[in-house]
This record gives structure tokens, C-alpha cells and sequence, in this order.
């Protein structure tokens, strides 16, 4: 599953301030409303309280006093009288906010008098309820509109300010490897922070550059001068081996150093093959039959053999073309082939080659378990090298990562052990495939 795409910077930097604002307008609007909720019952109970001690004062002193309800006062005694609105009859004594009486929302203080009995005062405050609705819609909305002309002018100073990063970062993805001289540039208005990471990249890109060249002087200097002392040891091998009359301990020799020589030859052209680049390595590449490649490179494998009692036998050889570099081919199967006769004593190595070109080798040997062969994975996968194993298993590896194949081990039961390589990858395209 291909991993999505991150937003951009800029995106994020805007949702963040939006969230921002939005938990500040929360908060300061929920602190405003608990401050104004707590003050306004705060100011009712002061000014009924106020006016109801006036009430009882001015009733129990002047027998001649009478109480005048006004538009927004009214003086009730809780009592059975159908005068008393019911619901004043279910409050307990002291103030209730937002009672609704007839129709309109009300401030009631109710206390209990020795002279008076339960007395209730009701202040008319639907006026002001509405007028604080009216106004809490308009805060709300200036909130609102605040958020969205902030939100739009970050949108717009963000966009600015992350511009040069954006245009530094298409630039290193613009650069192409193996164009020499490639530098990059910070747009002028960039900050300093840019001007640090350009350098940085400007820097490794001049080292890298010259870590190439000196690579490639490398290969080239390798190619001629290790291939060419080899091929005088080879050939004074084989001259030396056509005379009649070579001692039979001093031919073993000679053909040892043969075997030995060829060894290091395609040690060389294999270790040349991985200095180059998988793309160069398509012009490099032959049509190569498997199933007249895998009988040849077994018979030049017998005499690792020796006196073990072991044989080889060719399970399927399916009749499958691959294009790759000859060479490689048989050097990655014959380092497979050499390492499965190393590690077996006596019994029958099994070759087989599928048609999609999968090429399986399952030797008898005392095989190794599953922990151990996640561990030579995990070994293979770090690069690290093994002198037991010698370069085998760690330059086919190389090679699979390099050319696209795949090299993957399994325990085999009752013992033993079996080695796939899937050499897929190297299948000649169909011309459909080619075009796409």
C-alpha cells in the first residue's frame, strides 16, 4: 500500500491557527458567559433583596403602607389565592432566575416572614433577556467573522512565508543524478534557516560528486589492471596444463591455480558489475537460456565434489529465456551451486528451474533452523560478512538488491536446506509491457 502523501506545510500551519482560535474563542467565550451569568444573579439578588427589606420594613412599621405593583415589580403572598401564580407555590426561599411567568421570563426572590408569611417578589426581566440574546448573537458572529479574516490573512502571510521553503524543496527534488555541477538556489526572500540548508545540500552535492569521479576512475583503473595479470595467470595456467608430460602433483596445482584464477576473474567482473549503475547495466544484458545455462554450470561444479558422497539432480529445467548479463547469471547460481556442496557431506542436491524463472536449490545438509536463517537475513540485510560463508551468500545478495532479483532461504525437513532465487525481474518484456 503506497503511503499518503503529507500536507503541505503551509496547510498545516492554517489548520493549527484555526484550531488555535477556535479553543481561544471557546474558552474566553465559556469564561464570559460563567462571569456574566455569575454577576447578573449576583445583581439580582442584591437589588431584590434590597427592595423586598424595604417592602417588610415599610409594612411592619406604617400600618397605612400599601405595596404598588409596577410594570416590572410585582409583590405576591404565597398563598391558596387564585391571585398567586401556581408555580411560585413549588419555589423554595431564595432567588430564582429565569422562572417563566405568564408567558415572560422573570427574577423571583421568595422568603419567609413571622408577621407576612412567604412572600415573593418577581422582577419582569424579559426585556433584558432579549437584549442579551441580541447581543450574544453579535458577539458571536464578530467571533466568527474575526476567526475567518484571521485565519484568511495567516492563510495569506503563511503562504508567503513558507513560498521560498517550497521552492527550495522543487529544487532538490528537480536534481538528477550523475549531472555534474548541480547546485541550488534560495529564492531571495528565503531566511537565513534556508540559506544554511542550501549550503548543507550544496556541500554533499560537490563531495558526492566527487566521490563519483573517483569511483568511476576506480572502475575503469580495476577493469584493465586486474583483469589483465588474471588473464596471463589463466592463460599460463592452460598452457602449462597441455604439456605431456606435467607431474600429476604439479598439474593438481596448475589446476588449482586455474580453478583459482577464473574464481578471482569472476569475482572481479561480478564486484565491477555492482559498481554500475542497474540502468548501465540493461545495455550489458544478452538473452541467456536457462536450461542450457543451469546443466553447463552444474558440470562446472562436479569436481567441487571430491570424493563426497553426493550427486546432483536436476528435479524440472524448464525452457525459460531471461536477459541479463551472462556473467552474473552464472556467477550468482554457481556461488549458490559451490556454497550448497560445501555445506553437504553426502546425499543429493536438488536443482530446479521453473518457468518463471525461479531457480531453487535444496542441498542435505544439516540445514539450519528458522532462527538462524531470520538471522542471516537480518546479516545480509546490514551488509555484514561472514568469513564461514565466505562472499558468497552476502555478493549474491548485492546482486539481487542491485538487478531487482530476490534470494530467500528455508529450512527443509527433515534437514538440509532450500535457497530461491527469483530471477523474475530479468523476464523479457512483453511489447505491450514495454510501452507503458
Amino acid at each position: 500500500m503506497k503511503p499518503r502523501k503529507p500536507a503541505p506545510l503551509h496547510r498545516r500551519l492554517v489548520w493549527w491557527l484555526l484550531g488555535y482560535l477556535g479553543l481561544i474563542s471557546l474558552a474566553v467565550f465559556s469564561v464570559g458567559n460563567y462571569v456574566h451569568e455569575h454577576a447578573e444573579h449576583s445583581a439580582w439578588r442584591a437589588l431584590l433583596n434590597s427592595e423586598l427589606d424595604s417592602i417588610v420594613n415599610h409594612i411592619e412599621h406604617e400600618p397605612h403602607y400599601r405595596w404598588q405593583d409596577s410594570d416590572t415589580l410585582r409583590l405576591f403572598t404565597v398563598d391558596a389565592s387564585e391571585r398567586v401564580p401556581p408555580i411560585l407555590r413549588t419555589l423554595h426561599p431564595g432567588l430564582h432566575d429565569g422562572v417563566v411567568i405568564n408567558g415572560r421570563s422573570s427574577a423571583v426572590m421568595v422568603r419567609d416572614t413571622e408577621r407576612l408569611g412567604r412572600l415573593a417578589l418577581v422582577l419582569d426581566i424579559n426585556d433584558f433577556h432579549e437584549l442579551e440574546e441580541f447581543a450574544t448573537r453579535w458577539v458571536m458572529l464578530a467571533g466568527v467573522v474575526m476567526i475567518i479574516v484571521t485565519v484568511l490573512m495567516a492563510s495569506f502571510g503563511v503562504g508567503r512565508l513558507v513560498r521560498p521553503l517550497r521552492s527550495l524543496a522543487q529544487r532538490i527534488d528537480g536534481l538528477k543524478p550523475g549531472v555534474p555541477g548541480q547546485q541550488v538556489q534560495v529564492d531571495p526572500r528565503g531566511s537565513s534557516e534556508l540559506y544554511v540548508i542550501a549550503d548543507a545540500v550544496n556541500d554533499y552535492l560537490a563531495r558526492n560528486e566527487q566521490f563519483v569521479e573517483r569511483e568511476r576512475i576506480f572502475v575503469s583503473t580495476a577493469s584493465h589492471e586486474l583483469r589483465t595479470p588474471i588473464a596471463v595467470i589463466t592463460g599460463a595456467a592452460e598452457l602449462a596444463l597441455e604439456q605431456p608430460g606435467l607431474p600429476e602433483r604439479a598439474r593438481q596445482q596448475m589446476q588449482r591455480v586455474h580453478r583459482t584464477a577464473q574464481g578471482v576473474e569472476q569475482l572481479i567482473q561480478l564486484l565491477l558489475v555492482l559498481a554500475r549503475e542497474p540502468a548501465r547495466l540493461v545495455a550489458l544484458g544478452e538473452r541467456i537460456a536457462l536450461d542450457q545455462l543451469v546443466p553447463a554450470i552444474i558440470e562446472d561444479h562436479r569436481h567441487l565434489m571430491g570424493d563426497k558422497d553426493l550427486r546432483i539432480a536436476v528435479d524440472g529445467l524448464a525452457r525459460i529465456d531471461i536477459i541479463a548479463p551472462p556473467a552474473v547469471v552464472q556467477a550468482a547460481i554457481g556461488n549458490l551451486l559451490r556454497n550448497a556442496i560445501e555445506n553437504s557431506g553426502r546425499g543429493t542436491i536438488h536443482v530446479q528451474v521453473s518457468d518463471r524463472a525461479v531457480v531453487t536449490l535444496q542441498d542435505p545438509g544439516h540445514g539450519m533452523s528458522p532462527e538462524e536463517i531470520a538471522a542471516v537475513h537480518a546479516r545480509l540485510a546490514r551488509g555484514d560478512r561472514n568469513e564461514q560463508s565466505g562472499i558468497g551468500l552476502e555478493l549474491i545478495a548485492k546482486l539481487c538488491e542491485h538487478l531487482g532479483w530476490a534470494l530467500q532461504l528455508e529450512p527443509c525437513a527433515p534437514r538440509g536446506t532450500r535457497v530461491i532465487l527469483d530471477l523474475g525481474a530479468s523476464l523479457p518484456q512483453a511489447p505491450g509491457d514495454a510501452m507503458k
